[in-house]
């Protein structure tokens, strides 16, 4: 299954990745980090470059060996009767010869001296030449080693030639980098995927122009992901990491990574074939000791003991990561121990300088407003696609105690709470309209809400059990949201803004459908779209196209940053699916207005919005379907749906 995906824009990857060098150093830093011990799979692999440079064949060796002890386990004397009974036989076997080749002579008719009944065999002699009669006379076969004069192509494929030239090795580096190589029109996807309870990141490259989509390289994780994030900023890692990037702070093409276990790891992408992160962000160590068992009793002995957060570090899963732009040094995470934490990147993790104390980078700031798993983080991000500008420091989180908190992270006592009917399962700013932002939800309802008329957060700390919901929680009204979409049958779990297409965005859910949707308000100007009231509803929320992309329960959707109209989307079939949005009618006809005004600004990124797609190349507008897909009925016109009213869900 794929379980998160994040675009990397064009032209921010190395344009030639580094392959992991494994010098010494680096493989006493894993030795300690990872706890693994290299000595004996440094000798096997050394035994194996000896036998494979020898050409040695290992069932032909122990073969021999074998033979070698059966003889052994004989007695001499035995020996020594065989061979006296050998030449016995041998100098019998000559009389006979002799007496037969005379009788011959005597006979002209007799044939038998030319050996006419094995002529066809291929026995050496004694000098070793084929075809011969032990006399070194017969009839020897001149082609009999024929394949030794065999040509080849290349020296590669000569088993005789072990050593190759300079130019040989200089080809195949130059081969391997050009296939390496990530253009400047190439977008990278990193997607989790999880197989056979394997867990790995694989990054895929993206070419929109020239329709070219395949895995570049993939990176092993150590547990389930659950999130993504990627990132420019360089963090402070462990000593004698093969970051790539330079110094702390610099830009390059990072990823962050949120797991099953309680830790962060941050993954360089312009690094092939890395065996460790960059950086990790926690304390897996300290975590594993707070595993106590619940109680002295039978049963409790069985039940660890149910771990305390803390300030420093996660104790339980990540479950969701936000990288502030504005700020690039800070990383936000939520967790199922219910905290939020922020992260700075710049901290050196401590035992950085010592390879026997390898402890993970501890959080900056801790927040406990929630009381359940925290599902969902946020950085405020609203208004962008509007020249608004967000606040940096405020934070949005959505939790399963069925509380959305936005709160500033400098004083995070003043914040604002709404209280909502189900758990939560994805956030997301609103780009196109400022103090925006929307909520999904379990039962596939889509929600939106205004920041300003949210009320205040009560100042009350939390109960010091975390894991428990007080009763106040549960009395709460339902907060009023500026309205409500039935988006899926099942849960929502995905919703994604396009940043360049006005009132675009994206659903997706666990009833395996994609589904595109358009909202339109009265005022169309960025003006008004940032002077709007705060509980100004859209005039209307259309669905403008919906598919079955055959990727099952869809975990992520997400649009391209270059490409506005490409859509990525992964789910539980382990598929990584590609959906060009302008190759359907209903997207070109509706967002005919936006897209030919993007297309004058940026005629290199959008195809014309007049253009019309082919039922060739509208088959072809999903990477990775295969022949005899077909689309859903839903494709052809935009439906409208009506906005639903919270009266309902008002008491």
């Amino acid at each position: 299954m794929i379980s998160s995906t994040a675009w990397v824009s064009r032209g921010l990857p190395a344009r030639n990745p580094t392959k992991y060098a494994l010098d010494p150093n680096e493989m006493q830093r894993l030795s300690k980090l990872a706890g693994v011990q290299f000595d004996e799979a440094k000798a096997q692999l050394e035994s194996a470059r000896i036998r494979l440079a020898g050409d040695v064949d290992v069932e032909e060796e122990e073969e021999e060996e074998a033979e070698e002890r059966e003889w052994s386990d004989e007695d001499d004397e035995d020996d020594e009767d065989e061979g006296k009974g050998a030449r016995k036989i041998k100098m019998q076997e000559d009389q006979q010869a002799t007496k037969t080749e005379a009788e011959a002579e005597a006979d002209p008719n007799d044939l038998s001296r030319y050996n006419l009944d094995t002529y066809g065999e291929d026995d050496e002699d004694e000098d070793g030449m084929a075809g011969g009669n032990g006399n070194g006379n017969g009839n020897s076969n001149i082609f009999s080693n024929i394949k030794g004069l065999q040509y080849h192509r290349n020296n590669d494929q000569d088993p005789y030639i072990t050593l190759r030239g300079a130019s040989d090795l200089e080809e195949e580096e130059a081969a391997e980098r050009e296939e390496l190589q990530v253009l400047k029109e190439d977008n990278m996807i990193v997607s989790c995927k999880t197989e056979d309870e394997i867990s790995m990141l694989e990054v895929h490259i993206y070419n929109h122009h020239a329709r070219d989509f395949f895995v570049h390289h993939d990176l092993l994780l150590p547990a389930f992901p659950l999130a993504l994030q990627w990132l420019d900023f360089n963090p402070a890692g462990v000593v004698g990491a093969s970051s790539g990037s330079g110094s702390v702070g610099a830009k390059g093409n990072f990823v962050a990574v949120a797991t099953m276990d309680p830790t962060i790891e941050i993954w360089n992408l312009d690094v092939v074939d890395g065996l460790f992160p960059n950086a990790i962000l926690g304390n897996q160590e300290a975590v594993k000791a707070m595993d106590m068992p619940a109680g002295t009793g039978k049963k409790k002995r069985r039940m660890p003991a149910p771990r305390i957060p803390n300030d420093a570090y996660h104790v339980d899963a990540v479950l969701g990561l936000s990288w502030n732009t504005h700020a690039r040094n800070l990383l936000a995470s939520c967790s199922a121990d219910s905290t939020v934490k922020l992260w700075d990147l710049t901290r050196a993790p401590s035992g950085a300088t010592d390879f026997d104390s390898p402890g993970g980078t501890t959080a900056l700031r801790s927040f406990s407003h929630h009381t359940d798993k925290v599902q969902s983080v946020a950085w405020d991000t609203s208004g962008s696609s509007i020249g608004a500008v967000p606040n940096p420091a405020v934070l949005l989180s959505g939790s399963y105690d069925k509380t959305l908190r936005v709160f500033d992270t400098r004083t995070p006592e003043k914040g604002l709470i709404a209280n909502v009917h189900e758990d939560v399962e994805c956030l997301t700013w609103d780009p196109w309209n400022a103090n925006r932002f929307i909520a999904s939800f379990e039962d596939g309802l889509v929600k939106a809400y205004d920041v300003r008329s949210l009320p205040s957060a009560p100042s009350s700390s939390p109960p010091s059990n975390p894991k428990s919901k007080s009763s106040a929680t549960k009395q709460q009204h339902v907060t009023q949201a500026l309205f409500t979409l039935a988006a899926h049958d099942g849960a929502c779990t995905s919703v994604s803004f396009s940043k360049d297409v006005k009132g675009c965005f994206v659903t997706g859910g666990t009833d395996k459908l994609a589904k595109v949707w358009n909202a339109t308000y009265e005022e169309d100007d960025a003006a008004g779209a940032q002077g709007r009231a705060p509980n100004k509803r859209p005039k209307e929320i259309a669905l403008v196209a919906s598919r079955d992309l055959d990727a099952g329960k869809i975990f992520s959707t997400s649009l391209s940053p270059d490409d506005p109209l490409v859509l990525s989307v992964g789910g539980s079939a382990g598929k990584l699916r590609l959906w060009d949005l302008s190759s359907n009618a209903g997207v070109r006809k509706t967002f005919a207005k936006s897209l030919h005004e993007l297309r004058s600004a940026r005629p290199d990124m959008t195809p014309d919005a007049d253009a019309s797609a082919s039922a060739d190349e509208e088959a072809a507008s999903v990477l990775g379907l295969s022949d005899g897909d077909e689309e859903s009925d839903e494709d052809e016109e935009a439906v409208r749906e009506p906005v639903e009213e919270d009266d309902a869900m008002r008491e």
